[in-house]
């Protein structure tokens, strides 16, 4: 699968969360050459892309309800998975995999992503899957 998703453990305590960005997430991913946090609004969707080469592992963070959206090739069936936003999410992507969060929520969702590569916008193909 191109696919891989679990959902984090919180080692969070009286101060709020604390989640951690697994070894088997930064083994997946390899070298880490880019870290990038985003935000996205309700109702709004990032991705629709896959990458040519680029791995990369996708932390959702607690706190708004979202989904998946993706496939596991260009003549494969578009799939998806919906979350609470009750606890963190990882979101191992292989290359060739289109991928896309939507916000299904009010309100604000982060995320933060690590990739095996810098990020290079020929290296990102559109592809719609949500």
């Amino acid at each position: 699968m191109k696919i891989q998703i679990s959902e984090l453990s919180n080692r969070g305590d009286d101060r709020g969360l604390s989640f951690t960005a697994p070894a088997d997430a930064l083994a997946f991913v390899g070298r880490m050459a880019d870290v990038h946090l985003a935000s996205t609004m309700p109702g709004a969707v990032r991705g629709n892309h896959y990458h040519l080469r680029r791995r990369e592992a996708i932390l959702v963070l607690p706190g708004a309800k979202w989904s998946l959206h993706w496939d596991e090739g260009d003549t494969e069936t578009a799939q998806h998975q919906e979350f609470s936003g009750e606890s963190a999410v990882m979101v191992l992507v292989l290359p060739g995999a289109s991928h896309a969060v939507r916000n299904d929520s009010a309100d604000l969702l982060w995320m933060v992503a690590i990739s095996s590569e810098a990020y290079d916008p020929a290296e990102s193909v559109a592809r719609r899957v949500v």
